[in-house]
């Protein structure tokens, strides 16, 4: 299992297909068929919490966060087909990778939709699913593509929630970078070290959000890893 999992961080970050696999981890056909396996069990998201939990507390954090930040990123796609659509806003054919993270960066969940989806739409699932991860998620930081009350009337059946938006001034000139908000593009920054993400090569929606989530365990870990030799 460990040469399988170590097959698959390489291919997260080195981002090459299949069947270039290094003779060194086991068959293709053996990752492929345990990449499929996990990927439709939910074992990555399991791995991708516990990991997330385990750092928390190393760093002495309460392990399940009262407070996330959420934001969008849209990649293009590849000639590989599946399901893509439209940002008129970023000009982009293509996917949304929609995650929401703790305040540390760490990713609570990813949602991978087509790009034509507007941000408050596609928080809604976002934000269930990382509730039901971490029940104590209450207060979440955003832009203002999830301002109004249609987010927040979707998200009131699912628990108490508090949306607080963290909006540019108006009077700011130049680059200024903005509290809380920054933590989850240095996350898309993290996560983009791995050359698989470079763009959404994916035929299926469940396959990328899975790399994605591959990508974020590779970072869990050796994060963790510095702990322990610092130990």
């Amino acid at each position: 299992m460990r040469e399988v999992l170590n097959a698959l961080l390489y291919i997260a970050a080195s981002g090459c297909a299949w069947r270039l696999l290094p003779k060194c981890f086991p068959p293709v056909s053996t990752v492929q068929r345990y990449f499929y396996a996990w990927r439709n069990a939910g074992l990555l998201e399991a791995m991708n919490t516990v990991l997330v939990m385990n750092l928390r507390e190393i760093e002495g954090r309460e392990a399940s966060p009262s407070a996330g930040v959420i934001d969008s990123q849209s990649v293009k796609t590849t000639e590989s087909g599946g399901p893509c659509g439209y940002d008129a806003g970023k000009k982009v054919k293509g996917r949304k990778r929609h995650i929401l993270t703790d305040t540390c960066g760490f990713l609570i969940f990813i949602l991978v939709h087509t790009a034509d989806i507007q941000d408050r739409d596609g928080a809604v699932d976002v934000l269930k699913a990382g509730r039901r991860r971490f029940p104590w998620l209450r207060h979440v930081f955003a832009d203002g593509g999830y301002a109004g009350d249609k987010l927040r009337d979707a998200i009131a059946g699912s628990g108490q929630w508090t949306i607080e938006i963290i909006k540019r001034s108006d009077k700011a000139n130049g680059f200024k970078v903005l509290p809380r908000r920054w933590v989850v593009e240095r996350t898309f920054a993290w996560l983009g070290r791995c050359r698989r993400l470079a763009k959404d090569w994916e035929t299926t929606i469940a396959s990328s959000a899975a790399w994605a989530t591959i990508a974020s365990i590779r970072m869990l870990t050796r994060r963790t890893a510095r702990y322990c030799y610092a130990w």
